[in-house]
């Protein structure tokens, strides 16, 4: 144990002992049971918040690596002194165990180039291990080798800490994302991709500032009609996202015809695993491509089988999966007013963590707003009557403070829903060195939005050239923007797209199109765009060849 989590462990059993201290010399004085349950709620709010303090402090710190559970062993040893458990009215909430446990990870380490490139020894020889793969009858065929051992013992041997975490949290999650992946008839061992991208937790945001359970770039998550703005961010949404995953996944099966390839473009994108690919000769097969794909991809796959069998014989190697108890039955609500985590908290007995778990994609701790068909509330079952009981109550509570002008304007403004309807528009000068891509995500929208606004065949820019951003997505009407006088009218005709009146447009089908890049290009998912022009994954496509996408 370092030193700082020697100071970690002091500071907290000091702290509860202090508080257990003050609780007993209370109770002692004859207090009634519901002042008991009164001041027990007092100190289990102070519990919440020190836990809180210490999960951020341990995920911002760079120095933090699994060793630190030993920060977090302290808390067992402080209740065990604090003994809520003999307070009247006191239980331990199992969607908080959840949220501390999401908290205490930051995802598996990025360094699947040192794993590949190790030789890890296992506890248990490698024929067992060859045979257990056989049993796990797995979709995804891969041979047995040194960098999928190391796999293996990386996760069943190198971290058996975090991946009891895991497995306690697999528990919740899992059923979750078989049930949405059953939907999309897709194999179920598919949903162990969630444990090499987050480890289970929602809340994760990588380097590339990728988000969320299934860790979805901006672009991508667009393409794959998860909603992103300033309090909404469906990334982080176990559901959604695991919706846009199976799509995703979907595609890219359709394209490659092979999971290992699918699961690799998952991770670097179909474009890059079609030139490894191409530089193999044509060969799909994974190992063939395996040195041609990106170093941060190729242990991708292997890891995909770690996970996989560590989910399979983790009693092999006497991990015990952290108690997690699963969260209880929830309820929803539709909600079309602005409403925030700490009126529900304030005027009912749930916590803001607890709602943060159920309801972790607003990322504001604010449902907003304004919108026609309105955000859902997730609510466990048992604050079901409460809530409907104290709805106009929990609305108006401290709203001229949660809500105040200045705050709520600028968020219907990216909405577009400022006063006039219209959205912000900018001009943008093109510098040297930009391209649509760079543009689109500064400022939160497509490339083909970009090119539909102003009127831009592929992707050339020139320096100096002024493009037009409607921020929020929306463009006024065609007679508006060509007043503008700004787009080159010359330009239109020579575009690649023509826009009908039934909400789709043409696109006119250029060398080296793919359908899966049309598709993307256009902001579609590949079902989407087949399903639209009654064609399949062999239908084949030729330059001029017109077909229908997205309007």
């Amino acid at each position: 144990m370092n030193i700082r989590n020697l100071t970690l462990r002091v500071l907290i059993i000091a702290f509860f002992a202090a508080i257990s201290t003050q609780a007993y010399s209370q109770s002692i004085f004859g207090k009634s049971k519901k002042e008991l349950q009164k001041e027990n709620e007092s100190l289990r709010k102070k519990i919440d918040s020190l836990k809180a303090l210490l999960a951020d402090a341990i995920e911002l710190s760079d120095t933090t690596s699994f060793d630190d559970e030993d920060a977090w062993g302290a808390f067992e040893e402080a209740e065990a002194l604090l003994n809520l458990d003999g307070v009247p009215g006191s239980n331990s909430d199992s969607l908080l165990a959840v949220w501390y446990s999401q908290r205490s990870l930051k995802g598996i380490p990025d360094q699947t180039e040192e794993i590949d490139q190790a030789s890890f020894s296992s506890d248990i020889p490698d024929d067992i291990i060859i045979e257990n793969i056989k049993k796990m009858n797995s979709l995804v065929q891969i041979p047995y080798n040194q960098i999928v051992k190391n796999h293996i013992v990386f996760y069943t041997q190198k971290i058996p800490k975090k991946s009891a975490t895991i497995l306690g949290l697999c528990s919740y999650y899992m059923p979750l994302f078989e049930e949405v992946f059953d939907q999309y008839d897709l194999p179920k061992e598919l949903c162990r991709l969630a444990i090499i991208e987050s480890a289970l937790n929602p809340f994760a945001v990588s380097r590339a500032k990728a988000k969320g359970p299934w860790q979805f770039m901006l672009q991508t998550a667009k393409i794959y009609d998860l909603e992103v703005n300033s309090y909404v961010d469906e990334r982080f949404d176990p559901e959604k996202s695991a919706h846009a995953a199976a799509r995703y996944l979907r595609d890219a099966y359709a394209i490659f015809g092979d999971w290992a390839l699918a699961i690799s473009s998952y991770n670097c994108g179909s474009g890059n695993v079609n030139k490894a690919i191409r530089k193999a000769g044509g060969s799909k097969n994974f190992w063939d491509i395996y040195e041609y794909l990106p170093k941060e991809t190729r242990g991708y796959m292997p890891a995909f089988v770690g996970a996989l069998y560590l989910t399979h014989y983790y009693k092999n190697y006497n991990i015990v999966p952290e108690k997690i108890s699963l969260p209880p039955h929830v309820d929803t609500f539709r909600i079309h007013k602005n409403l925030h985590f700490e009126q529900i908290a304030d005027n009912m007995d749930i916590s803001v963590e607890e709602l943060r778990v159920l309801n972790p994609q607003y990322i504001q701790d604010i449902i907003p707003g304004g919108s026609a068909e309105g955000y859902i509330l997730k609510l466990p079952y048992n604050y079901t009557l409460a809530f409907v009981e104290k709805e106009k109550e929990i609305y108006a509570y401290k709203d001229s403070i949660y809500f105040n002008p200045i705050l709520y304007s600028r968020y219907k403004e990216e909405r577009g829903e400022s006063g006039k309807g219209q959205q912000q528009r900018i001009i943008h000068k093109v510098k040297k060195g930009q391209t649509l891509g760079q543009i689109a995500r500064r400022y939160g929208v497509t490339v083909k939005q970009l090119q539909s606004w102003n009127k831009i065949k592929g992707n050339n820019l020139r320096i100096g050239q002024n493009i037009i951003i409607y921020k929020g997505g929306k463009a006024p009407s065609t007679s508006t923007s060509a007043s503008s006088g700004t787009i080159n009218s010359s330009s239109s005709s020579k575009a690649s797209h023509s826009t009908s009146d039934t909400g789709t447009k043409t696109y006119t089908v250029k060398k080296g199109d793919t359908l899966f890049g049309i598709a993307r290009k256009n902001g579609m998912s590949l079902n989407d765009l087949l399903k639209m022009n009654g064609l399949t994954t062999q239908s084949k496509i030729h330059p001029g060849k017109k077909i229908k996408v997205k309007g």
